[in-house]
């Protein structure tokens, strides 16, 4: 089972790069943004849970729910910003660096939410639950700043991707908007599903231990 989630989140991990690099302007960068860091995270992260490759496992101390759900706020937020998406846009090493930031972070956070036999799995999964619904809330936040934005904030990445002309024909609103929508329906729903996931599961261990 893990060995079939890990295998799946390394094939997720290309899909999702290749999504970011096509002429698709902001449709296509939340694209492979959502891909990286809620759907091929969660499955790396199990597929490497409990092993020595486990962040959560080889530093607890460190690597905890609350904590990695703010490193990947200030990740996620900080490449949103205007003047870093035209300069990954133009440039194939930032390009490379901000979809590495953004699979670093995802696995990170879900790695802790998953919890450790160090940290004590229950304890850290009830944090856990926590980080993914505030790590919701503010994907659920940005993606409706970028879709209800009244102006373009990304106008270059519809009029121009990797220095080519975004191909989805759409214009710069549009593209922000679809975009806003893609991070709304992917991004905040993997975490919010996770996150009531794990509670369900949380509270079905301790009605039983009761």
């Amino acid at each position: 089972m893990r060995r079939a989630s890990l295998a799946l989140g390394a094939v997720l991990v290309p899909l999702g790069w290749a999504f970011a690099a096509a002429p698709l302007g902001m449709v296509g960068h939340m694209a492979g943004h959502m891909i990286a860091v809620a759907v091929a995270a969660p499955f790396l992260a199990y597929g490497i849970a409990g092993s020595r490759f486990d962040p959560a496992e080889r530093w607890p101390a460190v690597v905890t729910p609350l904590a990695m759900s703010l490193v990947e706020l200030v990740v996620v937020w900080l490449w949103h910003l205007p003047a870093l998406r035209l300069r990954v846009d133009m440039q194939p090493l930032a390009l490379l660096i901000e979809q590495a930031s953004f699979l670093i972070a995802g696995v990170l956070l879900w790695s802790a939410v998953l919890g450790t036999r160090i940290g004590g799995a229950t304890d850290r999964r009830a944090s856990g639950v926590a980080a993914l619904l505030l790590t919701s809330m503010h994907m659920t936040l940005l993606g409706a700043l970028i879709g209800l934005a009244p102006r373009p904030l990304y106008a270059m990445m519809a009029q121009m991707s990797g220095g080519h002309p975004a191909i989805h024909g759409l214009d710069a609103l549009e593209d922000q908007q679809l975009g806003g929508v893609v991070m709304l329906m992917v991004g905040a729903a993997s975490y919010f599903i996770g996150g009531l996931a794990m509670l369900g599961g949380l509270l079905k261990t301790r009605s039983a231990t009761a």
